[in-house]
């Protein structure tokens, strides 16, 4: 008989029968049969509620048969709703969690792990279902202090699928907090870390997943294990110049990248390990159209990761090693390159802080020109100055590269960086504006800076976003554009004519930071002193 035809009446026996000697018969069919999805969901419905009746009864093979088909049903994740709703966390839970008499072989706990862990990853709203008398839930403090505990003190089969469970809550906005405290106040980070060393693939694997969940609220305390840990930070850098891209290869690199950047004691241990020659190799790579096997998600985040990595060491290239690298690999012609390809958000922001932070150093490794002075035997009576060589940058003076000077001119970024000043996402336009703003902090070359600026119309959306202020970060380096933009005459007089700049300044003088407030009340002063406006500006009281 086909197994659907089959499925109906042992569902209709296993709920209707009297005694658990035909229950245990009917629930071990049930446990043998290779049920398909409908299969599945069916049996869900129908029998999920004694079956997990029978995880409350004494009787060890019941439990057993009853565990080892709940398992089986849980594995569809649209099971995973039905299973929590008639009861089956709080059995599972204190299966895994009692000792003693009582307490399942560890066969069965590895059962329940996995039944555990796909009820959990099938979405459902975890922390609102109650696992026992007391109210707590999956997400209470005890109860993730007992998983750490469990995680720590079972064996790989049990660990693998506890750690699914922590990275799907941890994963989770409204369970995320609840774990991440849980795991500060049990100390439970280290051995989190110490799994990146395990021989088990999937093991390794989950611990890098959650690890880099974790980052978001504890960077500081992942980065400081992998610091004083003994080799993990070389596990995570091999594993991410390996062929081919898998989610374990992308959950390290973009936990790598999301590690504190300001921890410049693990940005230089990355360097030790040889970080970024490997990062700069696997990206090559990829912008050369290698193959690459996996899915295109994980190929996506992990080039995502890869891009966060190298744009870390653009923060450390007061390091003359780092210089050095960055200007062997030309750095910022591969930045420019992503601005120009890639839609990625993450990628974008990567990107272009990594460029903010090269064009810093552009003023200070701009080549200064030889003049070669005028020859003759009357040439030291010439009061005429050797005349300037041509070629200079407008920005920065000198002779300047996109390789060795860093220089965004050079490398053609300046257009794209002024495109991203409309992207929807604000962390990539703080980040794109934060570079422009370095063309024109030079004082010495600030009209050559405003002059590029200009020329890349880039004016118009840095006004913009003053006025509309979305962040304060935003609004302050707008405010910052904007003041030095004011300070050439024939542009101040353009932007004077849009009456919503003051505006917009008034309330950033009013309103902002106290950086903000600073330079906003310079931009005024500077729009007081041009004629056409001084006036009006004269009648505002701020």
């Amino acid at each position: 008989m086909a197994v659907n035809g089959r499925l109906q009446p042992l569902l209709r026996r296993l709920v209707e029968a009297g005694n658990d000697e035909v229950r245990l018969e009917m629930a071990t069919f049930l446990s043998e049969l290779v049920l398909s999805r409908e299969g599945k969901e069916k049996a869900a419905k129908l029998g999920g509620r004694t079956l997990v009746d029978m995880l409350d009864s004494g009787y060890l093979a019941g439990r057993e048969a009853a565990l080892k088909c709940l398992c089986q049903l849980s594995s569809l994740e649209g099971n995973g709703k039905t299973l929590a709703e008639i009861g089956i966390l709080q059995p599972l839970i204190r299966d895994l969690f009692v000792v003693g008499m009582n307490q399942l072989p560890m066969k069965l706990k590895e059962v329940a792990a996995t039944t555990l862990a796909n009820i959990v990853n099938s979405g459902i709203d975890l922390e609102k279902i109650p696992i026992d008398a007391d109210g707590n839930t999956l997400v209470s403090e005890s109860v993730l202090h007992n998983l750490l505990h469990l995680i720590s003190n079972t064996g790989p089969a049990i660990e693998i699928k506890l750690l699914q469970v922590l990275v799907a809550l941890a994963s989770s906005a409204r369970a995320s907090g609840q774990v991440i405290s849980a795991i500060k106040s049990s100390g439970a980070i280290v051995s989190l870390i110490q799994f990146l060393e395990a021989p088990q693939k999937e093991l390794r694997g989950n611990s890098v997943k959650l690890l880099y969940h974790l980052c978001s609220q504890m960077g500081q305390e992942v980065a400081d294990g992998l610091r004083i840990a003994t080799g993990q930070l070389s596990t995570l850098v091999r594993l991410i110049g390996h062929n081919g891209v898998s989610e374990e290869q992308a959950s390290a690199a973009r936990l790598l990248a999301n590690l504190p950047v300001r921890d410049t004691q693990l940005t230089r241990a990355l360097l030790d390990e040889g970080a970024l020659p490997i990062v700069v190799n696997q990206l090559n790579e990829m912008n050369q159209g290698i193959p690459r096997v996996g899915a295109a998600r994980f190929v996506n985040e992990y080039k995502e990761g890869l891009v966060g990595i190298l744009s870390r060491f653009t923060s450390l290239l007061s390091d003359i090693k780092v210089l050095n690298l960055a200007q062997e690999y030309d750095l910022t012609t591969m930045f420019t390159n992503f601005l120009n390809t890639v839609g990625i958000d993450g990628i974008l922001h990567a990107s272009a802080e990594a460029l903010a932070n090269l064009s810093v150093y552009s003023r200070e490794l701009s080549a200064e020109p030889v003049v070669t002075p005028p020859k003759g035997c009357f040439a030291p009576f010439l009061r005429k100055p050797p005349k300037k060589p041509s070629g200079l940058c407008m920005v920065h003076g000198g002779i300047c590269s996109a390789k060795q000077s860093f220089c965004l001119l050079e490398a053609k970024a300046v257009l794209p960086l002024v495109a991203c000043l409309e992207h929807p996402d604000v962390r990539v336009v703080e980040s794109c504006l934060r570079a422009l703003l370095t063309l024109i902090i030079d004082r010495e070359n600030l009209q050559g800076g405003i002059q590029a600026l200009r020329n890349a119309d880039a004016v118009q959306p840095i006004i913009e976003i003053m006025k509309e202020h979305k962040t304060e970060l935003l609004r302050q380096r707008a405010v910052t554009a904007v003041e030095r933009l004011l300070r050439n005459e024939d542009l101040a007089k353009y932007i004077v004519l849009d009456p919503n700049v003051h505006t917009a300044l008034i309330e950033a003088f009013k309103y902002g930071s106290n950086n903000t407030r600073h330079v906003a009340e310079k931009a005024l002063q500077c729009l007081n002193k041009i004629p056409q406006f001084s006036g009006v500006y004269q009648t505002q009281r701020f």
